[in-house]
């Protein structure tokens, strides 16, 4: 009897990574450079995709795009913020 191996085993395949996007709003007190190096910084670790639509002192409006638990961690990362930045709020 032949045995084609073909319909037996199959490769093992790495999941898709499921890509997510996320509008993040944060409202507070920014100092805009230390805060866009915070989330660059950030973004970059959790290997996210970052895109800065809007920024003031009091506002940051962010889209970031990646796993979903990544996401999660960096606007729980950017909530806390660096130290000379307050966030009083964030929308998604």
């Amino acid at each position: 009897m032949d045995f084609d191996i073909t319909s037996a085993w199959r490769p093992k395949t790495k999941p898709q990574s499921h890509r997510f996007s996320a509008k993040i709003v944060l409202i507070g007190h920014f100092d805009i450079i230390d805060f866009l190096d915070f989330a660059s910084d950030r973004a970059a670790r959790l290997d996210l995709e970052l895109v800065v639509e809007a920024f003031s002192t009091e506002r940051f409006e962010l889209v970031v795009s990646g796993q979903p638990g990544l996401v999660d961690a960096f606007e729980m990362a950017c909530s806390l913020g660096p130290s000379n930045c307050l966030v009083l709020e964030v929308l998604r």
